[in-house]
């Protein structure tokens, strides 16, 4: 007999199947969605979770958390790199991407969750071992079991350097947001460390979805009556959805009667509406009009007046979002498909005119937290151009005696006042309007004569507007 015939039969291991946790696998398909095809978690997210309902593997607390864990997730990743990269033996950009996903997702419910510990690491090891092998399960295992030695201040001690010795870099892993935006949002707000960092925690909490009742077609006593709704706080058509309110059960919203809409986004459609002309008020136009929510309460605003709104955008597909908004209408209004900088109406066809110009959308960043890690400098340079065309082209399609409103979801002031001044240089026959008077419930607007919101002082996105009068 051999030596090995006599050796004693040792039986297998039985190999244990995963367990497929739905929610954190849906949690992590859409990261990827977001990593890999640059998509935004608030486009990607509601049809996964619509999805997941319909095949009856989620309730409504199934939902909240997948929609925690995503955007929890994507909110603190500069902080959750940092941590991570501490507790690793090579540099990040050497970990594959999925790998990162299930860590950040391992992190946020280690530092960012309720959820004890031992479950935290045990769900998510579970979960790289459905969607990664059980290979790269354990290199999650020993990562995460290393991160649930300290609490995220605990961590924050170890990873974010002194205040006193890098405040940009301090304030950009402590709130995770890239060092080069702190600085930006810091130079618009003008200095002072609180201010900075009262908005850096503003931009990572989770907004409150924000309804528009459009004049004539809804009213917020009708909004009111959903459950938990309550009054906007500065725009009279503004209502609040409190604790996760869902705008798709709200009658008023699918019949397109109301709408999704950031209250910032409402205070300037009211503060160009708001605005003395003089003469006749016949004839409004929004210049950058898709998706069609501004042009929505503004074509509402000007049928109240017997005014007619003509609603601009450049890309077809965007200008049927327009028409869809636009729809029911309470007055006459006119959709067209046209290139803001080269447009197919008269110089001085209108009374009063609308440019919500693309940009960075960093005044968005508590909606599209993804934004603040896809955005880079240079990507300025890129808007700059367009930005001035637009307002030049505004400029020129307003009459004399009427007023252009320039408008950006950015407070970064190459975006905002730079971009003003610049094309107001060419334009001596013109002068700003102070717009705060024209919101006269809300506080702390800035010094004037352009209106900056905040979310940490107003609970807005960052929205910027100038108002311009043409007076020759």
């Amino acid at each position: 007999m051999s030596d090995q015939s006599r050796r004693p039969h040792k039986p297998h291991k039985p190999h244990r199947r995963p367990q497929k946790d739905p929610v954190r696998i849906l949690a992590f398909e859409a990261l990827r969605a977001v990593d890999e095809r640059d998509a935004y978690a608030n486009l990607v997210l509601p049809p996964l979770l619509r999805k997941a309902r319909e095949k009856g593997d989620f309730d409504g607390r199934d939902a909240a958390l997948a929609t925690e864990l995503v955007y929890g997730t994507l909110r603190r990743q500069g902080t959750y790199d940092a941590i991570v990269a501490a507790c690793v033996d090579r540099p990040l950009r050497e970990v594959d991407p999925p790998v990162l996903d299930v860590l950040g997702l391992g992190a946020h419910q280690l530092l960012g969750t309720r959820i004890p510990p031992h479950a935290a690491v045990s769900a998510t090891v579970e979960l790289a071992r459905v969607v990664l092998g059980d290979g790269r399960a354990k290199f999650v295992n020993a990562v995460l079991r290393k991160v649930a030695q300290h609490d995220l201040d605990g961590w924050l001690e170890k990873v974010a350097p002194p205040y006193e010795d890098d405040p940009e870099d301090h304030l950009a892993v402590v709130h995770s947001h890239p060092r080069w935006v702190v600085s930006a949002l810091w130079d618009s707000l003008g200095g002072g460390r609180a201010g900075i960092e009262d908005l850096l925690e503003a931009d990572n909490e989770r907004p409150e979805v924000t309804l528009v009742a459009r004049p004539g077609r809804s009213t917020t006593g009708e909004l009111l009556r959903e459950e938990a709704a309550v009054e906007g706080r500065w725009s009279p058509y503004a209502v609040r959805l409190t604790e996760g309110g869902e705008p798709g059960a709200v009658e008023a919203v699918r019949e397109g009667r109301a709408g999704v809409q950031d209250e910032g986004s409402q205070l300037v459609a009211l503060a160009l509406a708001h605005a003395p002309v003089e003469g006749r008020d016949a004839l409004w136009l929004d210049g950058c009009a898709g998706p069609g929510g501004k042009a929505a309460l503004l074509g509402a605003l000007a049928a109240e007046r017997g005014a007619v709104l003509v609603a601009s955008e450049k890309q077809p597909h965007r200008a049927g979002l327009v028409a869809r908004a636009l729809d029911g209408n309470p007055g006459p209004y006119q959709v067209i498909a046209a290139d803001g900088t080269r447009p197919p109406w008269r110089p001085g066809s209108f009374d009063r005119v609308l440019v919500d110009v693309p940009c960075t959308g960093l005044g968005a960043l508590r909606r599209r937290p993804e934004a603040r890690w896809r955005r880079r400098p240079e990507d300025l340079d890129g808007f700059a151009p367009l930005q001035r065309d637009l307002l030049r082209t505004a400029l020129e399609s307003v009459r004399v005696g009427g007023v252009v409103g320039y408008a950006t979801c950015s407070p970064h002031l190459a975006e905002t006042r730079a971009v003003v001044a610049d094309v107001l240089k060419q334009y001596p026959d013109t002068e700003l309007v102070d717009a705060r008077p024209l919101l006269p419930d809300v506080p702390a607007l800035g010094e004037g004569p352009d209106i900056q919101l905040w979310p940490h002082l107003h609970g807005t996105d960052a929205m910027y507007l100038a108002l311009i009068r043409r007076t020759g």
